[in-house]
């Protein structure tokens, strides 16, 4: 299985890096042919409208809709969250849009706002996960396909719907490495088949 980091902007290096500690088999992706020949695929933290434009620019973004709606496996964390939601409050900006969740940018303030926090996540085991919320989004509400795994002060903060897994935080700036594992796990079954 390979596993592609999104690499146009935002923390794609930390997510790379963690993966391949992991003994993951990981590649950037940037470019159609890329996107293709990847298994699953992880959207970074970074800025969604740019990443978003991007992904417009480049002619990608229909292509992920349908990978992902094909069963790709997909992890997105902070405006790779904000990118998979359905619904993004006061905004018309280019987006996935596959999961159904709607989700509010920067719920938690400015850049100099961001904070850590522990976040338990019902399938990990052990202690809770340290999140990393910068610029955070909040998801306001789910659909009914959608599984809240993670809370933090009673918002959704890890949810996953079907082969679609989201955390509003950035697992990979703490260095656990439990959420990945999770995403890799059950994107090889998937992969599998």
């Amino acid at each position: 299985m390979t596993v592609g980091v999104l690499a146009f902007q935002g923390d794609f290096q930390r997510h790379y890096e963690l993966l391949l500690s992991m003994g993951i088999h990981v590649r950037y992706v940037r470019r159609r042919d890329e996107i293709e020949a990847v298994d699953a695929l992880v959207i970074p933290g970074g800025e969604s409208t740019t990443i978003g434009k991007l992904l417009e620019r480049f002619d990608l973004m229909q292509l992920l809709r349908d990978r992902i709606s094909d069963g790709m496996p997909v992890f997105g964390t902070c405006a790779g969250a904000i990118l998979l939601a359905k619904q993004i409050e006061g905004s018309d900006q280019e987006r996935i849009g596959t999961m159904d969740i709607s989700v509010s940018r920067n719920a938690y303030g400015s850049q100099i706002e961001s904070f850590e926090a522990d976040v338990s996540v019902e399938i990990l085991a052990g202690e809770p996960i340290r999140g990393v919320f910068i610029r955070a989004p909040v998801i306001r509400s789910t659909g009914d396909g959608v599984d809240v795994m993670g809370t933090f002060e009673g918002h959704p903060v890890v949810a996953r719907q079907g082969n679609m897994l989201v955390a509003t935080f950035h697992p990979e700036l703490a260095g656990d490495t439990r959420l990945h594992a999770y995403f890799a796990s059950t994107a090889g079954r998937v992969v599998a088949g």
